[in-house]
């Protein structure tokens, strides 16, 4: 029996255990279906493509995309603790100040968000009006420096692009390198951040390999979990909530595994209802991405990642390829199409062949570049596929549904393409290996349709003011929350990472009634 269980060790998940076990008297459990995060390709930046399709990775795919061809888009999800944060490319954004401002629920407006923001922030660069030290969370300048991702920004500024040395800053737009979530060069993650120092606490329980298959409610209110270990099933008890931190595939899904849904879809399965929620799963948002990938001679580009002299760099002194993370540069585009005075384009520039979503081996060195739609009004949804707990949830994103999205993919990959034309790229772009065969708009649109990947930003399933209430309350069943990124009504213009984060940092005042034990106190329990 706990007074908190927090299913789902992911990039909320982890700051949720942390902040409620500051509190001593707090018993909670933390509870994680994946294993702990003790690989090496976790904490080596460059080599997180290897953790794809593995034990760590939920290993999603999408239904068959209506209007991507019928493609079904693999979709890569953290099974580990740290969750996503633990295999992503680690770029540290919070999106625009609109995005918050327009979810329209007290409380979370940009400007009531950004001391949570700041509060879990630790930056290298030091404190100042839009940027906090001393946090859990490391962010840092990226050390690899890779000279493709260099010349990137370079060509977009010869493109007529402005310079942004802070995405993060006053204004989104304009192109330069990530801050990423790195600590001396290794990854740092939520459980790297947030988990380390609060496991050693006495009133924090975490268990790893123990997959939840539905809360159990009686009389209206969130009593327990159950689920199962290798070996054994397990019920865990609660006295005051649970949380649900199993982001925006697993969140809805357990809910509706749980009785907590659409009413006529759950008894088709022969799930009992505890709660009609016509909403849960639905509101589906992602950030659709569409990339070129150019081949060259030039041996700059990842392959070398694993070379002696770069294995020793980072041995060394934390540099190099090695501590790439992938999206090392890139910008925000405001184009004629954009329907507010924000941005409505995100490029990223990743130095290496990019294919198959991540899923493909380079033949030889290269570089790939593109943008995602940042404001999508296409919307997709989470639904079961059966109730077996074990059994994958069907994920439809339909991207493009809008017209509208796939217009704006369209600038996205004409602007891509004038940025490839420019004199700083050159020595990188010697061979198309995935580009349109034209930029005329017939031909830009299919390229869009055949190639577009997730960013992994999924979000939106679990909406405030449609699932649960501006405090993260499930309407209708006490003593439940949901607190990860299937709670933002409308996706964020940017990655999903610190947004998760700072989303958790407010649940966790939220469910203290904004009160938390003294720092000294927290220490002499640790010691």
């Amino acid at each position: 029996m706990y007074d908190f269980v927090i299913v789902g060790a992911g990039s909320a998940g982890c700051v949720l255990a942390a902040r409620l076990s500051e509190d001593p008297d707090a018993r909670v459990c933390l509870i994680e279906a994946g294993p702990a995060d003790d690989s090496e390709d976790i904490r080596v930046p460059a080599t997180a493509a290897r953790l794809f399709r593995t034990k760590v990775d939920w290993d999603y795919d999408t239904h068959e995309e209506p209007y991507c061809g019928g493609r079904r888009i693999y979709l890569p999800r953290g099974r580990v603790l740290g969750g996503s944060s633990s295999i992503n490319g680690m770029v540290y954004t919070r999106g625009a100040r609109a995005d918050y401002d327009g979810w329209g629920q007290p409380g979370w407006s940009f400007a009531e968000m950004l001391p949570y923001f700041t509060r879990s922030e630790d930056n290298e660069r030091g404190p100042c009006e839009h940027h906090g030290v001393g946090g859990p969370l490391s962010v840092a300048d990226g050390r690899s420096r890779n000279p493709m991702s260099e010349a990137f920004v370079r060509a977009a500024c010869e493109a007529g692009f402005g310079l942004n040395p802070d995405f993060n800053g006053p204004s989104q737009e304009g192109f330069g390198r990530y801050q990423v979530t790195q600590r001396d060069g290794s990854r740092c993650s939520s459980s790297v951040a947030f988990l380390r120092e609060a496991e050693r606490r006495p009133n924090l329980t975490v268990l790893t390999e123990a997959r939840v298959h539905r809360i159990v409610v009686e009389a209206g209110r969130a009593v327990g979990v159950v689920g199962r270990r290798p070996g054994e099933d397990f019920e865990i008890g609660v006295e005051r909530e649970v949380v649900l931190s199993a982001g925006a595939y697993n969140s809805p899904q357990l809910l509706m595994l749980s009785g907590i849904g659409p009413a006529e879809r759950l008894g088709r399965l022969g799930i009992p209802v505890v709660a009609d929620h016509p909403l849960v799963g639905a509101n589906l948002q992602d950030h659709p991405q569409t990339w070129l990938v150019f081949g060259h001679s030039q041996p700059v580009s990842l392959l070398e990642a694993g070379a002696e002299h770069n294995v020793g760099l980072y041995l060394r002194e934390r540099t190099g390829m090695l501590t790439s993370n992938g999206p090392e540069s890139g910008g925000f585009v405001r184009t004629a199409r954009a329907a507010s005075a924000d941005p409505d384009l995100q490029f990223s520039c990743l130095p290496v062949a990019f294919t198959e979503g991540g899923l493909g081996t380079p033949s030889g060195h290269g570089i790939s570049f593109g943008a995602c739609v940042l404001a999508p009004r296409s919307r997709g949804e989470v639904t079961l596929a059966s109730s077996d707990p074990t059994a994958k949830p069907v994920i439809t994103h339909r991207y493009y549904e809008d017209a509208a999205d796939l217009e704006t993919a369209v600038e996205g990959v004409r602007t891509a393409l004038e940025i490839a034309r420019q004199p700083a790229l050159a020595p990188y772009t010697e061979t198309a290996l995935a580009a349109p065969v034209s930029d005329s708009d017939t031909d830009l649109r299919d390229y869009v349709r055949r190639h577009t990947q997730t960013l992994y930003h999924a979000a939106g399933t679990c909406a405030m003011g449609k699932v649960t209430d501006a405090e993260l309350r499930v309407m209708g069943v006490d003593g439940l929350r949901v607190a990860d990124a299937s709670v933002m009504p409308r996706l964020v213009r940017g990655n999903t990472n610190a947004p998760t984060i700072a989303i958790a940092e407010k649940a966790s005042d939220l469910i203290l009634g904004g009160s938390l034990p003294s720092r000294e106190k927290i220490s002499d329990q640790v010691r």
